[in-house]
This record gives structure tokens, sequence and C-alpha cells, in this order.
């Protein structure tokens, strides 16, 4: 009787159940991809063309052909325009005023922002949410609206601010040179409290809670544990906050463009720098030196933030 044998089964190989592994993570990082296009077109378009664009013509300049009677004619400059731009005292004059109001505003906008966060986060969880959402609300008006409404509070006829001033006796011009920077500086904190105080209080909300309870245990009290604890945990959300901050402060337009309204002898032309790069492109029409300046100032900005992004990361948990 002949017996017929089974062939054997030969070795199975170990990484066959994950045969089709490369191909499905392949198609997830595809799918990935794709929620990054949106962003990715949107900083194209936004970004990287204007500022080519602005970097092309920055290499340009208009001259007045046979003794202006031919009209202007557009050539290659090089980087005259840059040359004239690193030599303009106007320009790097402007740039230092927002500077050291810079070194004011910021501090004092975080360091409230931060406090704020910081009661939040000891706050019951339903009134947290509700003044969270009246902090927030200042950061979703627009920039020329807010503007508006502060330039009502702070005018000498009509605005309480002047009257509550002379209510104490005081004589108080919101619009002069000596309380113009406050001015600015205080919308400017209204409206970004709300925003950097939603960054610092979500990472709060990140922390362990168990830390506080082992400090309370411990002996600490609550302003303990906030400089101790929770100040230290949030050190990469300041800096983020303080980078953003940065790069929206030597950017400022909206706020001193409307302002210029009502004080014109102070609020110049040239205050800040976006201000003179947008009068000499659409009034002075300088478009090939605005740009130069424009490039200059991105420049700046950039290093500005990279600085100080290095400087304040060091050992951030």
């Amino acid at each position: 009787m002949t017996q017929t044998l089974a062939p054997k089964a030969g070795p199975r190989r170990a990484d066959t159940p994950h045969a089709g592994a490369p191909a499905r993570l392949s198609r997830t990082g595809a799918k990935g991809f794709l929620f990054t296009v949106p962003f990715f077109a949107g900083f194209l378009l936004v970004f990287v063309i204007p500022f080519g664009y602005a970097l092309v013509e920055s290499l340009y300049t208009k001259r007045l052909s046979g003794a202006g009677l031919g009209g202007a004619v557009r050539s290659f400059a090089g980087f005259d325009n840059y040359t004239r731009g690193l030599q303009d005292t106007q320009f790097w004059s402007a740039v230092g005023r927002v500077a050291v109001f810079a070194l004011v505003q910021i501090p004092v906008m975080l360091g409230l922002s931060l406090l704020a966060a910081l009661l939040l986060d000891m706050a019951v969880k339903r009134s947290a949410k509700v003044f969270r959402l009246g902090l927030l609300i200042p950061y979703m008006i627009p920039a020329i609206v807010a503007t508006l409404v502060w330039l009502y509070l702070y005018s000498p006829q009509l605005g309480p601010v002047t009257k509550a001033a002379a209510a104490l006796g005081a004589d108080v011009d919101m619009f002069s040179p000596d309380l113009l920077w406050f001015s600015i500086g205080n919308l400017l904190t209204w409206a970004g409290l709300g925003y950097n105080m939603l960054i610092i209080y979500g990472a709060l909300r990140s922390v362990p809670r168990e830390l506080f309870e082992a400090a309370r245990l411990d002996g600490a009290g609550e302003i303990r544990i906030a400089w101790s604890v929770k100040i230290p945990y949030v050190r990469s959300s300041l800096v983020l906050t303080g980078m953003l901050a940065i790069i929206h402060m030597l950017q400022i337009f909206a706020e001193p463009l409307v302002f210029r309204v009502t004080s014109p002898e102070t609020v110049t032309a040239s205050f800040t720098p976006i201000m003179m790069i947008y009068n000499l492109a659409f009034t002075q029409s300088n478009y090939h030196y605005a740009a130069a300046l424009s490039v200059i100032l991105a420049v700046l900005v950039g290093a500005t933030s990279a600085v100080f992004y290095r400087l304040t990361n060091r050992g951030t948990p």
C-alpha cells in the first residue's frame, strides 16, 4: 500500500504578515501630504512669490531720459537701492523708534498674558470658559476697527479717558508726543493679550496635575507652584509668543496710520518702517527703492527672530 506524503510546508517568512506595510505607509504619507498642500500653496502665493517679485524689482530703478522729456526709463541698478537703504538715516530712525517701543511693550503684553493664563488655570472650569472668551474677543476685532474705537476713547472732545482725567484734576492729551506711544501700546496690548493668553493657557492645561498636588503636599503655595512649576513648563510657549510679537511689532502699520489722522505732526509719514515703505511706493511712486527697503526689513525681521529664538530657547523643555 502506497502512502501519499503531503509536501512539507516551506519555512514561513517572518515578514509575510507585513508584506503590505510599506504600501500602506506610502498611502498614509501621501494622504498626510495632501493636508499640507493648502498651507504650502498659501505660503507660496502670499509670501514666497511676493518676496521674489520685490527682490527682482529692487534691482532696478527709473531714470529720466532726454532731460526729462523722454519720460522715465526702467534700468538695471544692481545693489544701488540696497546701498542707499543701508545709509538712509530716516529709515533706520524708524526702525530704532519701533525697536525701543518693542523692548517695553512686548514684555508688558506677555507678562499680562501670562498672568491672565495663570489666573484662568486656577479658576473653575466653567468660569474659565467665560473669561477666556471675553479676553479673546478683542483679538477677533480687525485692527482698523479697534484703532477707530480707541481713537474715540482717546478723543479730547468726546472720549471718556480725557474726561476721567479732568475729573481727577489732570490735563491729559493721549495724542501728544509724550503719550502717543503709550496710547498705541495700550491698544496693542488690549488686542493681543487674549491671543497670547490662549497659547500660554493651552500649554498650562497640558502640565500634569499630579505635579501640583505633589507640590501642595510639600507645603508649596499657589504663587510658589506658579513660579517653580507652571512657568517653567510654558517657557516654550513664551518663546513662541515673544517671537511672534517681535515679527508683528517690527511691521506695525495699521495703528500708527490711523493715529496719523488725528496727530499728523507727531505720526509722520516715516513714523514706522512699513509706513515709510508704503509712502515711498504709493505716494511717491518709488516702487524700486520701496522694494529694496522691504527686502532689508524682511531680512532684519528674520534675523531678529532667529537670534531671539536662539537665545531664549536654550534648555526649553
